[in-house]
Formats: C-alpha cells, structure tokens, sequence
C-alpha cells in the first residue's frame, strides 16, 4: 500500500509539472539568451569543473544543494561514478566500493586519512551524507598525498561557515520505507552557520547534526559446500552413497581425498578416488542446505562543528570536530539441515532418487533420510564511536610563501556481542534440489507414515524442536591516533617551474583487540512449551520465488540476550571477560617534495607535476607475552603531464607507486583452532604472520577529455595496475589438541597469511555528461550521465598440497574485478523539478576464496549484479524542496557459485534484498 501511494504521487507530481512545463514552453520566445544551470544539471557541472581544473585524474561528485545528496548512503552515490563498482549489500545498504576493480581505497575526510577502530579504513558508509558538500575520487596520486590505498583514494569534503556568505540554516528529513522490513524509518538533518565580520577579523561557526534510523530483512537460501559421495555401487568398505571423509576404518589412504583445490575434485563422469589402492569412482553432492531469515535495526548519529577564524586576508584558522555514532542489533534466524546421511539406503539405493546433472558427477537433486536438523537463533549487537578533532592554520608569510599545518586527534572504538541458542532435531525424510532452475535450491520435508499426527513440513512446530547449543561471545576493538602536518608552497617566478611543494607528517596509531569466547555448552532439557518467550516463528520467508520452508521455530535472540545471566546459569556457564589479542603502535613519518611546472608545446599549455615522497613505518606488536617489531621505508616517485589542445580538449599522463599496508590483525602470530561444528570431520584454525609486507603497485594512467559545453563533457582513460605482494592464506593441515580441556590429536585445516602473489591490472573507462541545448519545450532540461568500463586482471595463485607445501602456480582473476561494468543516468533538470534515473550493472566477479575444508572449487564467483534507482525533487516553495527516492527498484536476487563457471552446476547462495521507498522535505533560509 504505501508503495503504491508513493508511486502515485510521484506520477502526479511528473505529471502536473510537466504540464507545466509544456505551457510555459509556447509562451516562450525561441531564442534563449542565457543558460541558466540549477539543481542536478548544476552539480554535474560543478563535477566536471573539478575534473578538468585539477592536475590528477579525478572524479567528483558535488551536493546538489546544502544538506541535499543524492543516495541513502555515500556508497550508492559513488555506483554512478566512472570506474567505481560497489559490493557487499545487505542489511539495508550498499558498504563496499572498489575503484577499477581494487578494493583498498583510502578514505579521507578535508584530507585527513580516518579509520574505524582497530581497522585501517573507515567504514565509508557510516559517514552521514548530510554532512558532504563534495566526495572527490582520486585515480592517480601525487606526492603531497597519502601513500596508501593501492586503488585510489575517495577525500570527503564537509561543509564549513566560510563556504557561505552569511548565515545559513537547512533542516531535512525523510521517510525510508524498506520493503522487506515494511517498516518506515526517519532520516533527519540539521545545519546551522554564521559568520561574522569584526574589527578583529572574520569570525565563522557552523554546526551539523544528522540522525537516521534503519530496520532491514535480507533473506537467502544457499546450498551447502561439495563433498565426495560413494556411488550407488562403491568398492569395499564404503556403502550405497555413503560419504567419504578424509580418512574411513580399513582404507589405506589418509587423506583419502585434498580439500581446498583450487579447482576442487574433478567434476567429470567417472572420476576415481584410490581405495586401498584401487581407484574407485565418486559423485559429489552438498553437505547441506539452509536458509538465513536476517532482520535487524541499525542507528546512525553524526555531528559536526566548525569554527573558522580569519584575522586578516592573509592568515586563517580552523577548528573542526566530528562524531560519528553506529549503534545495531541483528537477528539471524538460521534453518539448516544436513543432506549427507546414507545409512537409511545402504539396501535400496534408488530410493535415494538421485539425479546428476548433464555429463558431470554431480548430484542435482537426490532425497536423504533422518537428517539432521538445527534452527539457530542469532542475536549480536555492535556499537561505534568514533571521534576525531583538527586544529590547523593557514598563513600567507609572503606573496610568494604559503605554509599550511594542522593537528589532528581521533579516536574510535567499537563493541560487539554475538548470544545464539540452537534447536536440533533429526528428521524422517527430506527432498532436495539444489537448483531448481536459476540457481534456486529448493527443499521439503517428508512425513514418517508410523507418527500421523507430526507434520514433518511444519517447521514451525515448536514441539518438534529440542534445545541445543549455547555460543556466548564478544569483543572490543579500539584505536587512535594522532597526526601533525606541515605544508608549505612557495610560488616561483621561473617560467617552468610554477611551484615548489613540500611538507612533513608525522602519525602516531595505535590500535588494540580484545576477544571473549564462551564455551560453548549443550542443553537438551528446557522446555520450549513453558519458556514462554523463547520460541521465534518467522514467517513469509523468500517471497515465494522457491519451493523453499517459509517459517520455522528458532531460539528468539532478543528474549535469550535480554535473559542471558539466566541461560548461563541453566547452560552451566558464565560470561568470560574480555582477553586482549593483540596491542600494535605504528609511527609513520612522511617527507615529500613536488613541484608544479609549466610550458608550451606547439603554442599549447603543457603542465604537470613531479614529486617524491618518503615513507618510513615503525611497528610494534603485542600478543598476550609475545612481541615483534617490524621496519620499513619506501621512496615513491609521481609524475604527471598535462596538455591543453585547446580550450576545450585536455590529456593527462601519469605515473605514481602506491602501497597497501597488512592489516593489524593479520600480523598477530597466534593461532586460534576451532572446534567442527558442522561435522565435516575436522576443525579449522587460523592465525596472522608479523612478517607481512606492504603490498606495492605501479600505476599507470593515459586519459584524454573533451569539455564540449557547461555541463557536457566525453572522457576516457587506458590504466594499468603492476602490483607485488598480495596477501593470500595458505591452508595446511596439521595436529593439535581437540580442545582445551581434551588432549586427544585431532586434524585441523590451517589458514595463515603470506606475500605469495603478484599480479597486473589493466583497462579502460569511458564516461559522458550530455545535456542538449536549446531542446524545444519540455524536453529542454534532459541530460545524460553514462560510463563504461572495461577490466582484465589476473594474480599468480600458488597451489599448495596437504602439507602447505607450493605444488604449482595458477593464474587466476583478481578479487573483486568485474570485467565490465557501466552505469547510465537519465536526468531531467528545469525550474522547479530535478529527477535522475540510474542503471548500474557490473559482470560476474571473484569475491573470495571458500574455506579449505571442502570438495568444491576453492573460488566463489558472484553472478552479475545491478541496480535501478530513482531520485525525483520539486521545489514547492523558494525555500522548500520535497523529494521521492526509490532504489533497488528492479528487486534483484543476487546470487553466487563455485568456480568461474559454474553457474548452473555449482550455485552456492541467492539472497533478495529490500527495495527501498522515500519522501522528504529540505527547507532552507
């Protein structure tokens, strides 16, 4: 109902400003004497400035008003910028981006690099758009910025009083409405500056509040990991599908088979394992299936103060704080059901029903008696808060002499606490396919006929479900630091040489993790009739898009954690306190020096820029009593050369070397093991390696860009990417204890980080901004914004056999990579009403590499994915706006698999996330 009233009035709203439009069109003389650009078309045109002004190759987007950007969150508007791709969406949002590709992008605030806790980013989009009055994307890199982020670094510029010319209040709010939650959540927004001229100077405070409030349901169906499965006719001592682990009683062979293959076990027909020596064909099939029910609500509070002080037009002062406030409490409401036992058709194998799929050895469909069964009731809550605080200063010494510094203290901290109970049972039948058609699994419960009165296929029959495991556990991450710099330009009179830049910066990180783990207890006995309470049913899961369980009973995560001294105590356990993991101090110092140039070529400008920068990293490590200390330095050069064709036609050459830096828990040394809790045979265990190098790229970049109007601009750009140094896991497996408290050997799968991978990255990106002039009547104000690009990568995977000893090297794709992406916005700007369509779509990609624990292809590959947006203003009053957005319009499933192409025969999880409705209001005065 409430979509539907929004999409009549913005159809209304079209409509009657249309109409508008078309009368005032006939009115109107024929000729224009002047273009005058407002709103969207104003941005965009205000982006394109930025890009052609400044020496690097840049992107921008530009706030179309103050307090007025585009998208829920700063990542939905980077999708439409050239070159951009943007991942990981769930709960409620879209938090990833890459740029070309990579995902290590250094994010910077008024060009101050932040950090979210112990991290070394920050969370991109719990920066409240509010605030933004410009998001800069750097491509290329000089020498006066931060070295880090081998993909680019996005600078967030916030407003401050001084960018008005008096004073200034704006209030906006909006109602978000998510479909899936269907519930509607505020977003709210407050600025207020002023200004003031006095005999002792110019005086400026501005101050910037923002709320906003989301509540979000993701759902998905995944089918489980591949394992091998004996044939309805195995050899000796295996039965009728039986599955094989990695070591069987009177099998000679251990392990039997390699878990985590790059390309997993052969998929062919007929593919043998050795049994005894003999080789004995396979299938493989899934371990499992489940489906995932997650809901949540999360909060977001940011603040901003600015203070600016000019005593004289030579000299001025800012002082600036911000806070940012992340508060969220998740439900995950899990169903999951084993798919692996044999016993019940060791004599009638074709009950089993098994199917394979064209030409392989894999299994498609096939039934499966008395599975295992567990609901699990997931609560965790997290919270951020993030401070940061700047002093700096700008003073014009000489007409020639500019020096620039600022201090600049921040610190974050963030919390979390994950309390789950689960629910067993073992079932009489269940029916799976593990796709249905399109990647879908589908799957249903069969009824045993001696017990008439259990519905197996209701699985929100309480009574059905015993209590199980109890999972109590939490964290602490902090970090701080604190940064000086000094800048100083000295403008020349040499004819080549325009500028000389130099500057310092000294930072001093500190970042620290502490862990509890509870142990994990088991309780069958509470009784789920009389706790009341306990017992959470969902309901109308997935949509009905699969043959799929649609509600089940689980343990319900906000009762359990609003009780949890009282479940501890029933379980037989108690809250452990926190245990810190590791304790890192980094000092980092910078020197650089860069000059500006400048001269003609052809009786054309030809400028650029040359620089180096110098780089030396100190760091300490502290784990429990253990400690390292590590040193590195590095002497990165740039140049960039820029030539003016004419008025209108630029092209840039450059080339620039930045790093990546390990990130701190990656260095810890300790190895934690973990218990198997999915009965797969054996445990996993991981740690980090302090002798983690900075992984380094070379970086080159061509563009050429032709600015053909105000708001109207062709570019392209040819890039390429070496790189050294990536940061990949090794998996091995080895022998420790079971557990803390049983000493018994047990097989663990090992993952631990090394500098073992080289790779390359080369493309193009073409991007346009169109709008025509002099259209007749109400089609003047239409405008385009599309780009296009195109990637090709590849990355030296070594392959490593049970021992982690390298066998062989691979070349396989760069994580995160589309090969091709693009994204197209039809806009329409005149007098009162501004709109945007947006379209943005990227190819198939490797997003990360499965745990080594299984039969399948070691890579997950997400399936294309896309995303239609719609922004829709109108100006009802001089200083009143109203707004209609709408995202995810076209309701995608967003799907994965195992290996590059196994789309049809390998799906792994399809999710559906929520579409998203607004309305709002902006005033201004």
């Amino acid at each position: 109902m409430f979509t539907k009233k929004l999409l009549s009035t913005a159809i209304a709203m079209v409509a009657a400003v249309s109409a508008t439009q078309v009368f005032a069109a006939d009115v109107k003389e024929d000729t224009v004497d002047e273009i005058v650009i407002s709103g969207i078309r104003e941005s965009l045109a205000k982006a394109l400035d930025v890009k052609k002004e400044k020496v690097q190759i840049v992107d921008s987007i530009v706030a179309e008003d103050i307090g007025k950007f585009p998208d829920n969150n700063l990542v939905e508007s980077l999708q439409r910028v050239t070159g951009i791709q943007v991942t990981n969406r769930g709960s409620g949002e879209i938090s990833g981006i890459s740029i070309r590709g990579l995902s290590d992008v250094t994010t910077t605030v008024n060009g101050r690099n932040i950090f979210t806790a112990s991290g070394t980013a920050v969370a991109i989009q719990d920066i409240p758009t509010s605030l933004i009055k410009q998001v800069d994307v750097y491509k290329t890199r000089s020498a006066e910025q931060i070295e880090s982020g081998i993909a680019g670094v996005v600078d967030v510029k916030t407003q401050r009083p001084f960018d008005f010319s008096g004073s200034k209040f704006v209030v906006a709010a909006r109602g978000v409405y998510q479909e899936q939650a269907d519930k509607t959540d505020p977003v709210v927004s407050a600025l207020a500056s002023n200004r003031w001229d006095t005999e002792v100077g110019d005086f400026g405070a501005l101050v910037n509040v923002s709320y906003a409030r989301t509540n979000y349901r993701d759902q998905s169906v995944t089918a489980g990991a591949m394992l091998p499965f004996a044939t309805a006719t195995p050899t000796a001592p295996f039965t009728s599908y039986e599955r094989i682990f990695l070591t069987h009683g009177g099998v000679a062979e251990n392990p039997i088979w390699t878990p985590g293959l790059l390309n997993g076990l052969s998929q062919a027909p007929g593919s043998t394992l050795n049994v005894n020596g003999k080789p004995m064909q396979y299938l493989l099939s899934r371990d499992a299936i489940f489906a995932s029910d997650f809901t949540g609500e999360r909060e977001r509070t940011g603040a901003n103060i600015s203070l600016q002080y000019a005593p004289n037009d030579k000299s001025e002062y800012t002082f600036e704080a911000f806070y940012n406030g992340y508060r969220n409490q998740s439900f995950n409401s899990l169903f999951f059901s084993f798919v692996d036992w044999w016993g019940d058709y060791a004599n009638n194998p074709s009950a089993a029903n098994v199917v394979l799929f064209p030409n392989t050895n894999i299994i498609k469909s096939r039934s499966t008696g008395h599975p295992y069964e567990f609901t699990s009731g997931d609560l965790t809550t997290g919270q951020t808060d993030s401070y940061v605080y700047s002093l700096g200063g700008k003073w014009e010494l000489t007409d020639n002499l500019e020096v620039k510094s600022e201090a600049v203290y921040q610190k974050s901290t963030f919390k979390s606490d994950f309390f789950a109970m689960r629910f067993d049972k073992v079932g009489y039948g269940i029916n799976v396919d593990f796709n249905s058609g399109g990647g879908l699994p589908a799957f249903g419960f069969v009824n045993d006929p001696s017990t008439a009165n259990i519905d197996e296929s209701n699985q929100a029959d309480a009574s059905q479900w015993h209590t199980a495991q109890l999972y109590d556990n939490g964290n602490k991450n902090t970090g701080d630091a604190f940064t000086l710099t000094t800048d100083a330009t000295y403008t020349t009179d040499y004819d080549f040489f325009k500028k000389v830049k130099v500057g310092v910066r000294y930072d001093d990180r500190k970042a620290a993790e502490a862990q509890r783990f509870g142990n994990d207890a088991y309780n069958n006995s509470i009784n789920l009739a009389t706790e009341t309470g306990l017992v959470y049913i969902n309901s109308g899961f997935f949509d009905g898009r699969s043959d799929v369980p649609t509600s089940w009973a689980a343990a319900n995560g906000y009762y359990i954690r609003d009780n949890a001294d009282k479940f501890r105590k029933i379980y037989g356990t108690t809250e452990k306190n926190l245990v810190e993991n590791f304790n890192v101090g980094e000092k980092t110092a910078n020197l650089y020096a860069q000059t500006d140039y400048e001269t003609e070529v052809a009786g054309r400008k030809l400028d650029g820029e040359f620089g180096l920068r110098y780089t030396k990293v100190d760091t300490d490590i502290q784990f429990g009593t253990a400690s390292e200390s590590v040193s590195s330095s590095k002497l990165s050069p740039d140049f960039l050369i820029r030539y003016h064709w004419n008025d209108e036609l630029i092209s840039r050459l450059s080339y620039s070397e930045t790093l990546r830096r390990p990130a701190f828990s990656a260095l810890n040394p300790t190895v934690q093991y973990n218990a198997d809790v999915t009965n797969i045979g054996y445990g996993t265990a991981g740690g980090g390696n302090p002798n983690l190098k900075s992984t380094e790229s070379k970086n080159y970049d061509m563009s050429l860009e032709w600015y053909f109007g105000k708001s109207s601009s062709l570019y392209g750009t040819l890039f390429k990417r070496d790189i050294k140094g990536f940061v990949i896991n090794f998996a091995r497996q080895v022998t420790h204890a079971k557990s803390d408290t049983d000493p018994t050997p047990y097989t663990y799968v090992l993952n631990q980080p090394y500098n073992a991978s080289n790779g390359e990255l080369h493309g193009a990106e073409l991007g346009a901004v169109w709008f025509p002039e002099n259209l007749p009547g109400y089609l003047d104000g239409f405008g385009i914004q599309a780009s296009f690009t195109k990637l090709d990568s590849s990355q030296d995977t070594p392959i490593t056999n049970a021992k982690g000893e390298i066998t062989e090297v691979k070349t396989t794709k760069l994580f995160g990579v589309s090969d091709s992406s693009y994204s197209v916005v039809l806009a329409y700007d005149k007098d009162k009403l501004g709109a945007r369509l947006s379209y943005s779509w990227r190819s198939k990609f490797l997003n990360n590499y499965e745990a080594s624990l299984f039969a399948n292809p070691l890579e997950v590959w997400r399936e294309p994915e896309a995303s239609m947006d719609l922004q829709v203003s109108y100006k009802a009053l001089d200083n009143l706006e109203l707004t209609l957005d709408g995202t995810n319009l076209t309701n995608e499933i967003y799907q994965s698999h195992y290996g590059e192409n196994g789309a049809t025969v390998s799906n792994f999880g399809s999710s559906i996330y929520s579409r998203t409705f607004a309305i709002g209001a902006r005033y201004s005065f």
